[in-house]
């Protein structure tokens, strides 16, 4: 640990309920951006040119509305933009020429008209080779590497790989309802496993990003143990992401039907941070840049935009 961080983390507040994470490689440059993640909290905004996804529903499924839209994230203040072709969620087979024709064109036009950090939800290695060719960095495999080419794929390049914890195939129903001794033992094993695959395969630990999966395979009492309990994914010791945005958990946690669900979202993303992750992906770019660099502030890793109050 360097001097400089060793300073940094003695002043990190030690107020019960906040978790600094120690991580093996704390600063990191994905594609134009470099991160702390010692002191920063990045915010990932949500693209999806699907006709059926869960939240927008088809919105940004043309391509001129997903580009606005991506642009839009990037001049909100979104870290990075997250582009998807096909949801995770049960639905039709669709080829993966058809995901590639759907986020490639996304991606190249952003990365043309921004230097935001641009990730690509998927979990097929021919769309994920496509999209870093065309200015992707980051390729968020939901499905945690069920195709061991994944792992190939990313060594090969300089991206970074989002590890997810998911048990279900992609785009099936799950066989029965998840059942867990203990969620987030079993959530932490199966990322530690899948990351020593990925280690294996070359992939060195500054491109290693994991993530829980609230809500995918899980109940909602299951995500709301696991998100209690984050430190324990936080210790694996890489940058933790939290996708927790109008997720069904915090729809039946508060009764609050799709379309209604931002504030509880924003709390979770809040509690997520305060207990170590260090990306949180979220629909609602305005709300959710201003709660994390609130959270920021509040724990001096950011000056006021003003001090004015009582001067």
């Amino acid at each position: 640990m360097t001097t400089e961080r060793a300073e940094r983390r003695l002043q990190a507040p030690t107020t019960p309920g906040w978790v600094v994470p120690d991580l093996r490689d704390p600063v990191r440059t994905i594609g134009r951006r470099t991160f702390d993640f010692d002191h920063r909290i990045a915010v990932m905004a949500i693209v999806n040119r699907t006709p059926d996804s869960f939240h927008d529903r088809g919105a940004t499924f043309a391509l001129d509305r997903a580009v606005e839209a991506a642009v839009r994230a990037a001049e909100q203040g979104a870290d990075w933009v997250d582009i998807g072709g096909v949801k995770f969620a049960p639905g039709p087979e669709l080829p993966a020429s058809d995901e590639i024709e759907r986020v490639v064109p996304v991606v190249r036009q952003l990365a043309e008209e921004s230097d935001v950090t641009i990730s690509v939800d998927t979990f097929r290695p021919e769309v994920a080779a496509a999209a870093i060719e065309a200015g992707a960095s980051v390729i968020n495999d939901t499905t945690g590497l069920s195709d061991p080419r994944m792992v190939e794929v990313v060594a090969d390049s300089e991206a970074t790989i989002v590890i997810t914890h998911s048990l279900a195939e992609p785009r099936r129903p799950l066989p029965a309802p998840p059942r867990y001794a203990d969620v987030t033992t079993e959530v932490v094993d199966f990322l530690r496993d899948r990351v020593d695959r990925a280690l294996a395969a070359g992939i060195p630990d500054r491109r290693v990003i994991v993530d829980p999966g609230h809500d995918l395979n899980k109940t909602t009492v299951h995500t709301l143990e696991l998100t209690r309990r984050l430190p324990e994914v936080v210790a694996l010791g890489y940058p933790v992401l939290a996708a927790v945005s109008n997720k069904d958990f915090v729809g039946e946690s508060l009764g609050r039907p799709r379309g209604e669900r931002l504030a509880g979202s924003i709390a979770a993303a809040t509690v997520s941070a305060m207990l170590g992750a260090r990306i949180v992906r979220m629909h609602d770019v305005v709300e959710s840049v201003d709660a994390m660099r609130m959270v920021e502030a509040t724990l001096g890793w950011r000056d006021p935009v003003e001090a004015r109050h009582n001067t």
